[in-house]
């Protein structure tokens, strides 16, 4: 029986942690883990407040290393055979988001399930963004052998994911969390610091595409071999 485990990462996130932690860990998941990227607001206070009366791991990075560092971080301290990623940031986050991200993975019908919030901004289907989402479904002996880069990228780490899957041949399937509202970052914060969150997210992104070419290159070789 594969055994699933969900990973949430957080960094700064006060106002949605207590409701996401709640949801996930009233769940079936064998286990949860909540890695606390270097918060400098109330959200680890929360979090060992509310361990009282749900049952979770807590990991606390004492700074910020990055998502890709926290997402590796609880890899290497999960050990079910099916992972399932949850943004700390949501709202409306209901136990069926979780079923449409396991079944297709448990019913070996995908390696990895990518989950769109319908509540957004763009259309899922003309989203050119809807590959960086942070619901995703895998298993993890799939994404082990990228660990190590995976800490390094920070918000590349999407891109890294993304591209190791194409370049192995993986299936990858999309699909809609109906209800799931995932805020843009103009709704947290002001709007220069959104803008400058959004370039250094762009750069990050950006920087490891181009130091994982041999990726593309291999996806490429694959397509046309």
């Amino acid at each position: 029986m594969n055994k699933i485990k969900a990973i949430v990462c957080a960094y700064n996130e006060e106002r949605t942690i207590e409701k996401v932690v709640a949801t996930v860990a009233d769940y079936f998941f064998d286990e949860v883990f909540i890695v606390d990227d270097g918060s400098t607001d109330k959200t680890d206070s929360i979090l060992k407040r509310i361990s009282k009366y749900y049952s979770f791991q807590h990991i606390v990075l004492y700074e910020n290393k990055g998502k890709g560092y926290a997402m590796a971080t609880g890899l290497q301290n999960a050990t079910g055979d099916i992972v399932v990623f949850i943004d700390a940031d949501l709202s409306n986050l209901q136990e069926g988001h979780f079923l449409k991200l396991i079944a297709p993975v448990k019913n070996n019908e995908a390696d990895m399930v990518l989950g769109q919030p319908t509540e957004t901004l763009i259309n899922y289907h003309i989203n050119p963004f809807k590959s960086f989402t942070g619901q995703r479904c895998l298993l993890r002996k799939d994404i082990m052998p990228i660990i190590e880069k995976m800490k390094e990228t920070r918000f590349g780490v999407e891109t890294l994911i993304n591209l190791y899957y194409r370049s192995e041949g993986k299936k990858v399937k999309y699909i809609m969390l109906p209800g799931l509202i995932h805020p843009a970052k103009f709704d947290k914060t002001s709007s220069s610091k959104a803008m400058e969150e959004f370039i250094r997210e762009g750069h990050q992104i950006v920087a490891t595409a181009l130091d994982n070419f041999n990726l593309i290159a291999k996806t490429i070789f694959n397509k046309f071999n």
